[in-house]
């Protein structure tokens, strides 16, 4: 282009702009979209802080420091998620004694966006669940477990989507197996599916059919194993279309996700935060014009002290 046509173009473009022709935003650079996902896993029932008697943890977690934190991220940041990656009862006497209400409304109030199951959530059987999923206002997502025939039927999802700013994103649960670690009377005719398969058939529906700009699995399968049992690594390496694993079950603290090629060899993070609410897991993406490349950056954040690592 020479030097006349170039000044013709530019001050065509100057005028459509004064004359409202086009917004003077489209002559910026291309916007950069950000979302905060925050996230937990096997709190079990930990509602108040570790007590001050010299512990390890002694004065970490609780849900009301818990709660302040995600309070104080929130007016922060415009585009926040918050998940729970399964085992929200067991481990106190508050669930011995009210059987997960408590934790249920805690949830409910710090404004979760959703949870998956884990095997201490049947403890107190599929119907003692059920019983406290009228205190949700988040749904229940599990792809892998068929409740049907049983007191959850037709009470959980396997996916939701979620759109925050001009982003999509896809949400599902896994379970992992019940046999063995859950009495059979508590899980009653559920069924168990194998949930490679599954993620696969999900994680392709939420990215083909639905759309999504970005899809998460809620697992309780385990961070790893030395046998060949289904993790959240292999979820992540043998499947095309999740970007994100949130982590439940083997109780491991990660100071930073792992990175895990997938099997179109792009970056898959896998996250887990400990246990007992000790950690709030924070993962901050920028999505650049295209919605296609993500920059993710991570941290875990002490719950009361606030510290930070990662």
């Amino acid at each position: 282009m020479n030097r006349r046509a170039f000044l013709k173009k530019a001050g065509t473009g100057a005028a459509l702009a004064m004359a409202g022709g086009f917004p003077l935003e489209a002559l910026a650079a291309p916007s950069v979209q950000r979302l905060t996902i925050l996230h937990t896993n096997d709190v079990h029932s930990r509602l108040e802080p570790f007590p001050m008697d010299g512990g390890k943890y002694e004065g970490q977690g609780g849900v009301a420091a818990r709660a302040a934190l995600i309070k104080q991220i929130r007016a922060e940041q415009e585009h926040v998620l918050l998940f729970d990656a399964g085992d929200i009862f067991q481990g106190t006497p508050y669930f011995n004694l009210y059987k997960g209400e408590p934790e249920i409304k805690a949830l409910s109030l710090m404004g979760y966006d959703a949870v998956t199951m884990g095997n201490h959530d049947f403890d107190a059987g599929v119907e003692g669940f059920a019983k406290q999923l009228p205190h949700a206002n988040f749904p229940v997502l599990t792809a892998n477990y068929d409740f049907n025939h049983t007191a959850l039927e037709g009470k959980t999802l396997p996916y939701t989507t979620i759109k925050k700013g001009g982003l999509k994103i896809g949400v599902f649960g896994l379970g992992v197996e019940l046999r063995g670690l859950v009495s059979d009377n508590c899980f009653g005719n559920t069924k168990y599916n194998d949930p490679l398969p599954v993620a696969k058939q999900i994680s392709e529906r939420l990215k083909k059919d639905e759309k999504c700009d970005m899809v998460i699995c809620l697992s309780h399968l385990g961070y790893e194993y030395e046998n060949n049992k289904v993790s959240d690594k292999i979820i992540a390496a043998e499947t095309e279309y999740i970007d994100l694993v949130i982590g439940g079950h083997t109780h491991t603290f990660l100071d930073a996700p792992t990175v895990v090629k997938n099997k179109r060899g792009t970056d898959v993070l896998v996250n887990q935060v400990g246990w007992a609410g000790l950690r709030l897991g924070r993962i901050d993406y920028e999505f650049g014009s295209t919605k296609t490349t993500k920059k993710p950056k991570s941290q875990s954040v002490i719950v009361g002290k606030q510290t930070r690592g990662g």
